[in-house]
């Protein structure tokens, strides 16, 4: 658990939110609270972990319940990229039972998917010990969860990778056929890069990979959809002159083969684009 990227400013997360309460609360609010529950009656909420894996989205999950009611009280029992196991109590929130009910929805929505993230990270990166390789994810996000889906890859052990596409060159096969070839790309990267941007460019065949490294000038290589083996010889050839990426086909079971291969990191779409909601219940 990295401790120093476990929240974001709550400014940056408020938008994503205030929209998925606006669209939970709909044209006309919460009519069954309103028609059964005094107004003054107040409850102690309990968000409870019903399945093993690593916390995440407390935060988001607390801004949904402040935003709802300021005056609520919110104790984070476990913070965000902490373990949990069945049972274990992960925030208490006391207050009107109105408000409690009405951001209940939307704060589980956040946790629960933030947390399935999270776990399946973890999954994959306990893969990779021993060795020096790096789970990381990718931009197959859903779309306007950018942000928190990758917040929720670091709690669980990964990494970050691009956030956008404004922050690195990632050259791939149909950049390189449009600039008429490798040495043609690298040159007209180079022309147009800041010196504080990486270039990355990706090759699916080692005789790719010997053009990458006689034309020079990428930072990253990015070896695609190769197999255990290839993957290997490629590490070799490249010798450490650039930083080498696998990507593409990355299931749980091979994550450990792939890292003992020697690559920098790993790529995985599936952390965030084929996650499972982690089960978590709201108690009254």
């Amino acid at each position: 658990m990295r401790t120093a990227y476990n929240t974001l400013p709550d400014l940056m997360l408020e938008p994503l939110v205030r929209n998925a309460l606006l669209e939970d609360l709909g044209l006309s609010g919460d009519v069954t609270t309103r028609a059964v529950i005094p107004y003054a009656t107040t409850w102690q909420a309990r968000m409870v972990a019903r399945e093993p894996g690593i916390v995440s989205g407390m935060q988001i999950a607390a801004l949904a319940f402040r935003l709802v009611d300021a005056e609520l009280d919110i104790r984070v029992i476990v913070p965000d990229g902490a373990p949990c196991a069945p049972g274990d109590l992960l925030m208490e929130i006391t207050g009107r039972a109105h408000s409690l009910l009405q951001a209940e929805r939307v704060a589980l929505n956040f946790a629960g998917r933030m947390a399935g993230i999270a776990t399946q990270t973890a999954a994959f990166a306990a893969e990779t010990r021993g060795t020096d390789a790096r789970i990381a994810c990718t931009r197959k996000t859903t779309p306007g969860l950018r942000i928190i889906e990758k917040q929720a890859v670091i709690h669980g052990g990964g990494h970050p990778h691009r956030y956008s596409l404004g922050d690195a060159v990632l050259i791939k096969d149909n950049h390189i056929a449009a600039a008429g070839g490798v040495r043609e790309v690298l040159e007209a990267a180079h022309a147009v890069t800041s010196h504080m941007m990486r270039i990355e460019i990706e090759v699916d065949r080692l005789d790719q990979l010997e053009e990458v490294i006689a034309a020079g000038g990428a930072d990253v290589v990015l070896l695609d959809n190769m197999d255990t083996e290839t993957m290997r010889r490629a590490v070799e050839m490249v010798d450490r002159r650039m930083i080498t990426e696998a990507s593409g086909n990355m299931r749980l079971e091979r994550i450990a083969a792939v890292a003992a291969t020697g690559v920098d990191y790993i790529s995985v779409g599936a952390l965030t684009h084929s996650v499972r909601t982690l089960d978590l219940g709201l108690d009254f």
